[in-house]
């Protein structure tokens, strides 16, 4: 069952910032255990197998399904999936964050696989890597046939119990905090109703 929220997008978005900011303080949790080595071992296997799959010659939906594996198996996709749901996430049944969260991985593979058209003859460098805060931050750089160099960094944590990446930052914009806005616009129409927004997400392509 939704609980209702207020119908007016202003007064709903500056309830979330509000709340939002609270939800990014405290994510992710202190990760002690979690050195310089081992998150570059992390994006070193994510980007291993991204130019694995670049260079694989598979048709477009082919290279999208491998991108979901990657992401469900390198990515706390609970974390993204929370946080980028933000405040509405605490009203959210446990069986809503549950379809939330899957829909979520599967809309993101589709999203972000579409672009491995781009990425074709490319490749990913993993660069560097250094603490923040209670993070790793593991800087990548993309290089694309006929583009310049781009940069990525990987966030990652273990707040999970496992070494996992929660946010990947693409030419300065955070795929989580992007994803947030985009969300957190497309449940504003749907006058907060988050079984509607799941159904959208399922069917979005």
């Amino acid at each position: 069952m939704t609980i209702p929220m207020p119908s007016d997008p202003t007064r709903r978005r500056l309830l979330g910032t509000a709340l939002a900011s609270a939800a990014v303080a405290a994510l992710p949790l202190p990760a002690l255990a979690l050195t310089e080595a081992k998150a570059r071992a992390l994006i070193d296997k994510v980007v291993a197998d991204i130019n694995k799959v670049i260079a694989s010659g598979r048709s477009l939906n082919a290279m999208i399904a491998d991108f979901e594996r990657i992401f469900t198996r390198y990515a706390d996709v609970n974390i993204i999936a929370r946080s980028t749901l933000g405040p509405d996430s605490r009203r959210a049944s446990a069986a809503q964050m549950r379809a939330f969260t899957e829909v979520f991985r599967s809309y993101i593979a589709r999203k972000y696989g579409k672009r491995f058209n781009e990425f074709i003859g490319g490749r990913i460098e993993v660069k560097g890597v250094r603490a923040v805060k209670s993070w790793q931050e593991v800087i990548s750089t993309v290089h694309l046939q006929g583009r310049a160099p781009f940069e990525v960094r990987f966030l990652v944590s273990d707040r999970s119990g496992r070494d996992l990446f929660f946010d990947m930052v693409i030419e300065g914009v955070s795929l989580r905090l992007s994803e947030r806005t985009e969300i957190g616009a497309m449940l504003d129409v749907r006058r907060g109703d988050i079984d509607a927004l799941i159904q959208d997400l399922r069917r979005a392509g």
